[in-house]
């Protein structure tokens, strides 16, 4: 049976000498862009305006998302090469190309992160009192109260696996920190391998006493390695990781039960193939070919690092209570209608029926408006259904219990649940079938679509007849997440949208062809068409034109070619994106009067903003906004909804919103038309789109 590592390396050869199509230059590649965005949250770490634990965040954070890349994307590119598919991405790269410049890419980013750690931030944890030594570097008296902690709290938990004739080479878990250790006995004179597995339900950073000084696990261990091989001369010992394939390989078209489906690839998940080794740079050539040969992985596939392995951990660092040396809390303020209707004992649906009402979040409560929402719908009499989406949600999720109460009550529930939400799968599983013992009828959308549309529809009997109350919003109806990304939510009675909502749900949970929508745009039926015929519209107006749009992300090939048409023809284009830009700006002769700027800071922008200055007509300008980035698996692979906003009020707050995000004097990222990402504005985060923009919508709260 031939091996994956013979596959791979079989594939890897036949796609590098097939490659010979030119790179098109109108496209940046999508996976180096994601680096080079993963790159300026790294650079966000060196800034000296953000608190000393915060910037020791933004270094876990840059751990964390590149340890997704390779268990997402990576591991795909590696999918593709043992099938022998080269056919390139619109920028022109094959899978194997891009994996080269990955692993280029990948070791300088590790390189860098490591020098921000040793010459900047630990030495300033050391001068704010907080330490991370080196077992050599601790007192006898901190030693002596290690070795206890070590002996009662961590040796029980042990396990040295020895690899021998009898022992086999040990499954290594995914993101799993490990020694490799190599033993001598000195009787016999015989060397053996053996790997300890570090226990992952134990802090990374152990403090000494009560103090703030840290020593990492490792130290710790690799001091007391006499006590797992009693009798051995411990000769060589290294922290290893192993990355893995994460993604569900499910074809949901086959599976009778999508649930039972989804339980089976979770498991499975945990065996996914190696796709990165990590390994100490001081480590012997022959115990990393070791790992390598029983990993099934080449050795382009190990990343090198002098300093701590596995980053991320850091954020135990990053969570210390030292208020002085982190981000001053942003206390959400309730959106000033519902405060007001609240003070006169009303409800929301009063407030939504009255006109429509516009929520930012986390700079406007989460609970104080979407969860009181649901939880007001659960237990109104009047109310006759609640049908939501559910992408991603928290464990806990209070709109999950809300959901609970209203089928208690007797309610129609539906719910169109997610199973397949990245790394959400486990929750989203558990919250299903806690949901249907409730009595709410789940269902888990449409085979081969993922829903990552955000839309409640509430209806409710007023007066003799039905009312319909939507929500449409650009983030996930989970209440851990939005205190920490920048959404936005639309509440609305509009008789238009009502009635698309009602098609769209019973879409998702029926059997139909597409809707005819009157007002939402959704993909993948007419979403995309429709941004282009926007986007051609306002290429018509030449100078005249302008168009914003603001979005995590822009890679489908079409809609960049309408915005270069756009351009050509004049129009002024401004980007704000915050994650992959494929799209090139500033090009002579391509993309001129096209700029492209990225804001990152203490909240991760996610609210979705689409601007064209002569919209549905000439004379207003078309707000939309939505889940849906401009990316081919949104518009092909998601279910996604952008609604437009008409209110005067709505409009100017958005209008105002972009403004402050497209400041020049504001901390941003710009993309040049060489493709390089530069540092623009004020030098230090004095002037932050995100600060000025809390302090205006703290104090501007009727609309």
């Amino acid at each position: 049976m031939i091996s994956w590592r013979q596959l791979l390396r079989r594939g890897l050869s036949s796609a590098i000498g097939s490659y010979d199509a030119p790179i098109d230059t109108r496209f940046i590649n999508r996976e180096l862009s994601w680096l080079d965005f993963n790159s300026r949250v790294l650079s966000l770490a060196t800034e000296v305006e953000v608190p000393l634990l915060e910037r020791c965040r933004f270094v876990s954070i840059f751990s964390t998302n590149l340890d997704e890349f390779y268990q997402i994307r990576v591991a795909a590119l590696k999918d593709q090469i043992a099938a022998e598919v080269d056919r390139p991405t619109p920028d022109g790269r094959t899978p194997a190309q891009q994996l080269v410049e990955i692993r280029e890419r990948v070791q300088a980013l590790t390189s860098t992160q490591e020098e921000i750690l040793r010459g900047s931030l630990f030495p300033e944890l050391a001068e704010n009192g907080v330490f991370v030594l080196h077992w050599s570097q601790l007192s006898e008296g901190d030693r002596a109260e290690l070795t206890s902690q070590f002996m009662e709290r961590i040796y029980p938990i042990l396990t040295p696996l020895a690899v021998d004739p009898a022992h086999p080479f040990p499954y290594i878990s995914n993101l799993a920190l490990n020694l490799a250790v190599t033993v001598r006995d000195p009787r016999s004179g015989e060397q053996r391998f053996a790997r300890v597995k570090l226990p992952a339900n134990f802090p990374r950073f152990i403090s000494v006493g009560s103090s703030k000084t840290f020593v990492l696990i490792e130290d710790v261990v690799v001091a007391h390695l006499d006590h797992l091989f009693p009798g051995m001369t411990v000769e060589q010992c290294y922290v290893f990781r192993v990355s893995r394939n994460a993604d569900l390989s499910l074809d949901d078209e086959d599976a009778e039960d999508l649930l039972a489906a989804v339980e089976m690839e979770l498991r499975r998940r945990r065996f996914g193939r190696a796709v990165r080794l990590e390994v100490p740079r001081a480590m012997p050539a022959e115990m990393r070919e070791l790992l390598v040969e029983e990993l099934e992985l080449e050795a382009e596939d190990v990343t090198y690092h002098d300093e701590v392995i596995g980053l991320g951990s850091l954020a135990e660092l990053a969570s210390l209570d030292m208020p002085r040396l982190r981000y001053r809390p942003w206390p959400p303020v309730t959106a000033g209608r519902l405060a007001v209707a609240e003070e006169e004992h009303r409800s929301m649906f009063d407030v939504i029926r009255e006109r429509q009402l516009l929520v930012h979040h986390p700079h406007e409560s989460f609970a104080s408006s979407v969860e009181s929402f649901v939880k007001q719908a659960s237990l109104d009499p009047q109310v006759q259904s609640i049908k939501m989406t559910l992408y991603r949600t928290s464990g806990d999720s209070t709109i999950a219990r809300h959901l609970i109460k209203a089928a208690e009550l007797g309610k129609q529930v539906a719910v169109v649940l997610e199973l397949k939400a990245r790394f959400d799968e486990a929750r989203n599983v558990s919250w299903a079938k806690e949901l249907e013992y409730a009595g709410v009828h789940v269902t888990y959308g449409l085979v081969g679509l993922k829903t990552h549309a955000k839309c409640i529809l509430v209806v409710r009997s007023e007066a003799g007849s039905l009312r319909r109350y939507v929500h449409i919003g650009t983030g996930n109806y989970n209440s851990v997440t939005a205190r920490i990304y920048e959404d936005i939510g639309y509440f609305t009675s509009e008789p238009e949208i009502g009635r698309d909502a009602t098609e769209l749900f019973n879409y998702l949970t029926g059997y139909a062809h597409a809707p005819d929508y009157q007002s939402l745009l959704v993909a993948p039926h007419r979403l995309k068409t429709r941004v282009i015929e926007l986007i051609d519209k306002e290429a018509s107006f030449g100078e005249l034109g302008r168009i914003t749009m603001k979005m995590n992300s822009i890679s489908d090939p079409d809609v960049i070619e309408a915005l270069y048409r756009a351009s050509q023809s004049g129009v002024r284009i401004n980007l704000v994106v915050r994650g992959i830009c494929c799209l090139r700006a500033g090009v002579t002769g391509l993309s001129d009067n096209i700029t492209v700027r990225s804001i990152l800071g203490r909240q991760l922008e996610h609210s979705r903003i689409y601007r064209f200055e002569h919209g549905l007509d000439n004379d207003e300008p078309l707000h939309l906004i939505g889940s849906a980035d401009m990316m081919e698996r949104n518009l092909k692979g998601r279910v996604e909804t952008l609604v437009p906003l008409t209110h005067p009020k709505h409009r100017m707050w958005l209008d105002t919103v972009l403004g402050f995000l497209l400041a020049d004097d504001v901390a941003h990222y710009a993309l040049g038309p060489e493709n390089e990402w530069s540092r623009q504005g004020t030098p230090g985060f004095d002037r932050d789109a995100q600060s000025d923009l809390h302090a205006w919508v703290t104090r501007t709260q009727v609309r």
